[in-house]
């Protein structure tokens, strides 16, 4: 009877892996019909769509994005570390001439400029192998939050193969679908990707001038005001229990009278509406943030990648780090603290198939979630001070 029930359990499986094949093929069918619509060739959409096969991780991905599932003192430690600062610094020096042009076209800081590359793709060191795509039509051809909105990117990349500015071959990216240095959606990049160093192309995979730019006119088109700073660190009354949130300005007046200075404990002044962001509530940092955030905030809609931008422009300008401390007992760790923990538990004997990447995927988190439980720890999976100080002392 045991045997019947794992042989029909089998038999459904297959049955439903199947239908799930067919059901992609049927629809990726409808996306191929509607990208011809758009005037690409047939042979270009057959030529780029060829062998092209359902995958489901992309849906797991979507589900957890860590700009909204990671405490922002560990998304905030692992973006803006010593070593990025010093990679940016290095960047910036290196490409000073084109930063300067994108500056002065489109009036965004050039410092901002290089954060958005440092974040999104670590200076052009990782822009994600997953083929663009297959991630959109696996999104798109789903049960994803998005579907309708993965159709209309996929159509845009196939318009982006057409028009000769990425190689289906060499077209790769995240899950999400966004390709190159500073990471585009391909319906961005159709609007607002330009031609920075003149040679023809808008390309963003292989022209670090054309990311750049085109992240300029990104910013410049999303409401960037020339000359004013994203905002800066402030100190708030004990037991504030005022307005905040990054979208409710109002004059810097209205926020010095509820008793709130520069973190120095100067007073604030100047003309303009601000808004009080807690990220953390108001036992954490706290910051008065300007119109040029939320340009910052329109470039991936999440509120903790903002204030990483932000921060991480800063110290690529020279300017130390943040005053008030994250209201945690157990920080969070840098890239280099993430790669001692992994170095650490291969050492123990975990199976993280040899990556030391400082990237925190399924298996590190289950191999610290773990070793947590074997050390008396809250077996959550997170990588923190706590964690690394326990690999170190056993």
């Amino acid at each position: 009877m045991m045997r019947f029930f794992l042989a029909g359990s089998v038999l459904v499986a297959l049955l439903a892996s199947s239908s799930a094949r067919a059901d992609f093929q049927s629809c990726l069918g409808e996306l191929k019909a509607a990208a011809e619509a758009k005037g690409i060739s047939a042979v270009v959409v057959d030529g780029a769509t060829k062998n092209l096969t359902f995958n489901p991780e992309v849906l797991d991905f979507e589900k957890e994005q860590p700009e909204f599932v990671t405490p922002i003192w560990d998304y905030i430690a692992g973006l803006v570390d010593d070593e990025r600062i010093a990679d940016g610094r290095a960047a910036m020096q290196r490409w000073d001439r084109w930063l300067e042009v994108a500056e002065h076209r489109y009036g965004v800081d050039a410092a901002v400029i290089a954060a958005v590359w440092g974040v999104e793709s670590n200076f052009g060191k990782n822009f994600g192998t997953r083929p663009i795509l297959q991630s959109l039509a696996s999104l798109a051809c789903s049960a994803s939050w998005r579907p309708a909105y993965y159709r209309r990117e996929f159509i845009a990349a196939m318009q982006i193969v057409g028009e000769g500015d990425a190689d289906p071959s060499n077209f790769v990216g995240s899950w999400a679908g966004a390709f190159g240095h500073t990471q585009f959606m391909p319906s961005t990049f159709l609007r607002l990707a330009v031609d920075l160093d003149g040679d023809g192309r808008r390309n963003v995979i292989d022209s670090v001038p054309d990311a750049l730019g085109s992240t300029a006119n990104y910013l410049h088109h999303s409401g960037w005001i020339a000359g004013l700073p994203w905002g800066f660190e402030v100190k708030i009354p004990t037991h504030y229990a005022g307005p905040s949130g990054p979208r409710n300005k109002q004059p810097m007046s209205a926020w010095a009278a509820r008793g709130i200075t520069h973190i120095s404990g100067s007073p604030l002044s100047g003309q303009g509406n601000v808004a009080l962001f807690l990220p953390a509530g108001a036992q954490g940092p706290a910051f008065l943030v300007t119109r040029n955030f939320d340009a910052i905030y329109s470039y991936n809609a999440a509120y903790s990648y903002a204030l990483a931008i932000a921060l991480l422009s800063d110290r690529l300008r020279g300017r130390g780090p943040i005053v008030t401390p994250w209201p945690t007992n157990d920080p969070g760790l840098s890239r280099a603290g993430r790669r001692e923990v992994q170095a650490l538990l291969i050492r123990r004997g975990y199976d993280l198939d040899g990556k030391i990447d400082g990237v925190l995927g399924k298996k590190t988190q289950a191999a610290i979630a773990d070793f947590q439980a074997r050390a008396g720890l809250k077996p959550d999976g997170r990588a923190s001070q706590s964690v690394l100080a326990a690999l170190r002392a056993h």
